[in-house]
């Protein structure tokens, strides 16, 4: 199993920026795909990015030329940074990390960090 610890999560202006940190307990290349999820109240949990093992990112079009998904392999460790935050960013952040295994897909969450943006 892998446990994930996120941070990097906070209070923001509407056009700042923030960047989210989330820390594997185990190499990032053994996990098939990492990501970024975010749900607002009473909203279900969505897609922000994804990068896989191999390197092959996605993003949906709502953060698509604002948020930036990358990786440090020698800490184990992903980013997302968001520039050009919108009030309707605002959400629970999780981290995610997906490993395929015996045909079934494994899943791992974050705890969840809050990011904020005021109008």
């Amino acid at each position: 199993q892998v446990q994930l610890v996120e941070s990097g999560g906070g209070l923001v202006q509407a056009g700042g920026s923030l960047r989210l940190s989330c820390a594997a307990s185990r190499s990032i290349f053994s996990i098939n795909v990492m990501g970024w999820y975010r749900q607002a109240p009473g909203k279900q949990r969505e897609l922000v990015a994804t990068i896989t093992s191999g390197g092959n990112i996605n993003y949906p079009d709502s953060v698509k030329g604002r948020f930036t998904i990358s990786r440090d392999s020698a800490k184990n460790t992903i980013y997302l940074q968001m520039n050009s935050l919108k009030p309707e960013d605002t959400a629970v952040y999780y981290c995610n990390a997906a490993v395929v295994a015996f045909g079934n897909t494994l899943n791992a969450w974050g705890q969840g960090t809050l990011v904020t943006v005021s109008s």
